[in-house]
């Protein structure tokens, strides 16, 4: 079942989501020892994000979304970065089972799952990837950063009052970036058997242009909601006038968590 970002929606996280930070990366790898000879499960993987920069360091990746779009953009990606060794498969966390079936069991170093976690089921997934990992393997639900909407700045505040203004609806959904939502994942994490649950955290800040904003908004809006080609010029306009006058930068801090757990 899609989440709606196709079309238009998927172009605009292609080019615009925020990107993984490299240390990321480094702890993924440090914490489940990836090694050149390891295949890694990327679930909801968007258009590569995450599945892109693992892949330059294991064997093989599977990335899993269940949005066409999602997965022709990250091949695209993959092509123009000249990585063979991602494989893209249309699915989602429903389809694990079957995606165990076919690889068998001990067969992953780890499944990653990158800003995606609040669309999964996530006790059963739990439970139905603990067979297929190889001994230390395991999972990491990585949350990219609280959304654009949801900071602690006032022009994030503007800007969420603006959005629920437009699309009448409240903006309330972290994307599962609460510490809360964490300590959630955690106890589903023990509850199904993983050991060594821990959180690492990585922080920066960023500075965003307004193109980047508008880009970063737009790659969160359904597909059915984003208003049309003709009418974004307009959508535009009215979001700038309701940020901070004469504000052309937009500074957000970002926490990244990698939250991870392994298998004897």
């Amino acid at each position: 079942m899609t989440q709606g970002f196709s079309g238009d929606v998927a172009g605009y996280y292609a080019k615009y989501r925020r990107g993984y930070p490299p240390e990321a990366v480094d702890a993924l790898q440090a914490t489940f020892g990836l090694q050149a000879d390891d295949a890694v499960l990327d679930l909801g993987c968007g258009t590569g994000q995450l599945a892109l920069p693992l892949a330059r360091r294991v064997r093989a990746v599977i990335g899993m979304d269940p949005e066409p779009d999602m997965l022709r953009l990250a091949g695209e990606a993959a092509a123009r970065q000249g990585i063979g060794n991602a494989t893209w498969v249309l699915g989602a966390d429903s389809d694990v089972p079957a995606l165990g079936a076919l690889l068998g069991q001990r067969s992953l170093a780890m499944t990653v799952i990158g800003n995606a976690l609040h669309w999964m089921r996530h006790d059963e997934l739990f439970r139905a990837l603990v067979p297929m990992f190889r001994p230390g393997g395991g999972i990491a639900a990585v949350a990219n950063g609280t959304p654009l909407w949801l900071q602690d700045s006032t022009w994030s505040r503007a800007l969420r009052a603006c959005l629920e203004g437009h699309f009448g609806t409240s903006l309330e959904a972290s994307c599962g970036t609460r510490p809360e939502d964490r300590d959630r994942y955690a106890q589903a994490l023990d509850a199904a058997g993983f050991e060594r649950v821990q959180e690492i955290v990585i922080e920066y800040s960023d500075e965003l242009s307004f193109d980047q904003l508008m880009g970063g908004i737009c790659s969160a809006i359904p597909a059915d909601k984003l208003p049309e080609s003709k009418n974004r010029p307009a959508f535009a306009e009215y979001v700038q006038q309701s940020l901070p006058a004469g504000q052309s930068s937009f500074t957000e801090h970002v926490k990244v968590s990698v939250l991870a757990g392994r298998v004897g």
